[in-house]
Order: structure tokens, then sequence, then C-alpha cells
């Protein structure tokens, strides 16, 4: 998978003050517009968020309103993206469960980077034992292939929406931890952090006050391209039968319900899948403009454009 080999950086540091510069957000706004790709997948996501969000309010018939008159209708105008079997509209589905696959991915991602950068803080600070055994935990997980792993923890725990999160964030933790165990192996011997050290600061206070701030920019990258493998892990978890549950929809398990009838109802499959697609490209066209804007050699490059 692409995002293990996501390589360690750092955000510019003050040397002198021992503190980390704030962020130029001016800079990284103005050159993620300036990306035509970037501007477009921010759009969709931000699209994507507003229906998800509202996607009861703004959908043209309920969730799971059956109409037995109109099963496995194909697109008309009145159901854009047709019905299913049970006569429900698939536009208004479609639009519900990005609320659905959308949460999935964030909180799975926010409990995989709550525990990965725990784990990698530590691990990369005190390094030595320490991280000889944190860190080979970290590698028995990766040894697993990713949706394997992820279904023996829904197997264990059963099938739903709270598993399905806790499956996927424990997949992802690893990954997290070691992007961030590798950033702060190359700031924790910087001049502001032994000078931290050498006034007796706490080391919990020196890895949220010196060290973390100096390792956003690479868990900024990965953490959007990881939204993105969340959500297609959802959809494969569901489309499995052992993701959500009916009758609350979701991308994954639309899919799923539509397997049986890809011959006489194409339209069952292709708009869930679409909506898929679109997402995950979004997130990760966006997560390698960050990770081209946040990169320090561009940083650099664009200092020296400036200076000339």
């Amino acid at each position: 998978m692409s995002s293990h080999d996501l390589g360690p950086t750092a955000a510019e540091t003050d040397h002198s003050h021992g503190e980390p510069l704030p962020a130029d957000r001016n800079r990284v706004w103005t050159a993620l517009r300036s990306n035509i790709p970037a501007a477009v997948g921010m759009v969709i996501l931000a699209v994507l968020v507003v229906v998800g969000v509202l996607g009861d309010l703004i959908a043209p018939y309920g969730v799971n309103e059956v109409n037995v008159d109109q099963m496995l209708q194909a697109p008309t105008w009145s159901h854009p993206f047709g019905t299913d079997e049970l006569g429900r509209d698939v536009l208004s589905r479609v639009m519900v469960a990005a609320r659905v696959s959308l949460m999935v991915g964030a909180v799975s991602v926010g409990l995989a980077l709550l525990a990965g950068v725990t784990l990698g803080l530590v691990a990369g600070y005190y390094g030595g034992i320490v991280d000889n055994v944190l860190m080979r935990c970290m590698d028995v997980l990766f040894a697993f292939p990713v949706l394997l792993l992820a279904v023996a923890i829904v197997a264990v725990l059963g099938p739903g929406l709270v598993t399905a999160m806790v499956a996927i964030g424990v997949v992802y933790a690893p990954i997290f931890a070691r992007v961030t165990r590798a950033s702060v192996l190359s700031v924790r011997e910087q001049v502001f952090v032994q000078a931290a050290v050498s006034v007796g600061a706490s080391d919990g206070r020196i890895m949220r006050r010196h060290v973390l701030p100096n390792i956003a920019a690479p868990l900024i990258v990965q953490t959007s391209l990881s939204l993105a493998f969340a959500i297609l892990s959802e959809a494969a978890l569901s489309f499995l039968g052992l993701g959500i549950q009916p009758p609350k929809p979701s991308w994954g398990r639309m899919l799923y319900d539509g397997r049986g009838f890809v011959q006489d109802a194409w339209w069952l499959g292709l708009f869930p899948g679409l909506a898929i697609f679109v997402t995950v490209l979004a997130f990760n066209v966006v997560g390698d403009a960050l990770r081209d804007v946040l990169d320090p050699r561009q940083l650099s490059q664009d200092e020296a454009r400036r200076a000339s």
C-alpha cells in the first residue's frame, strides 16, 4: 500500500527560540487553490460533507421508503438513480449513505491517529527497548493484510457500525505509528528539544509542545490519504456483509445488496460505486497536493525564489 511508504518530514522551526514557527497558512491555502485538481477535490469533499450532514433533509425520498409498485425501476426523471429491489430511491440512499461512510472514515482514522501518534511519539522519543517493543508490536499488525485483519477483528467483535470503526482504526494505527516515529527521530536531537530538556521540561511537555508541532506536516498528509483507504475498507467490509447492517445504508452495503441484480439492475451497483470512486479520488488528490505543499524541499525552493 502506498500509504505505508510515506516518508517523514518536519515543519519549519525557529531554532534560536526553541519553538516551531506557525504554519504559513496563506501560502498553503494559495498553493492548494492554484492546484486545479486539489481545488476540485476540496470542492467535491465539501459538497459530500454538506450532503452527508443534510442528507435526510434534502433527499427527495425517505431513505427506507418502500414502494412495491416501483421495484427495480431504471433511472428516470422522478428517480434519477433508479430504485432498488424494494422500490426505494437509490439517489436518496446514496445521499444519506455519504454521512455513514464519511463518519466511519473520520472516526476510524481519528482512532488510528490517536493511538498511532501516541505510540510513535513514545517509541521515537525514548528509543531503546521501548522503541523495539512498540515497533515489533506494530510489525506484527503489519504482517497481516489490511482487509484480512479487519475481517478477523469484526469476526471476533461482531458486525456493525462501531465494530467497523474500531477494526479500521486498529488496522491503520501502525501506519501512523511508523510515520510518527520516523519523524520524531529526525526532530528529537534538534537544538530546541535539547534546550527544553536542559531547562527541566517534562517529557510529556516536550513531546506535546516541541516535538508534535514539528511533525504535523506528514501526519496531515497521512490523515488525508488514510481517510480514502478507510472509506474503501468500510466499503469492503460492508460488501462482505460484515460492516454496516440494514436498514442503515452505506455505499458498501448498497453494493452488497445489489450484487444479485448485476445483469437486471446495473444502476444498483453503478451509483454507489461511483460515489466511492469520486470520494477516494478526491481525498487522494488533496493528499498529494498537501504532500507537495508541505514538503520541506518545496518550502526551500519557494524561499529561494522569493529571495531572488
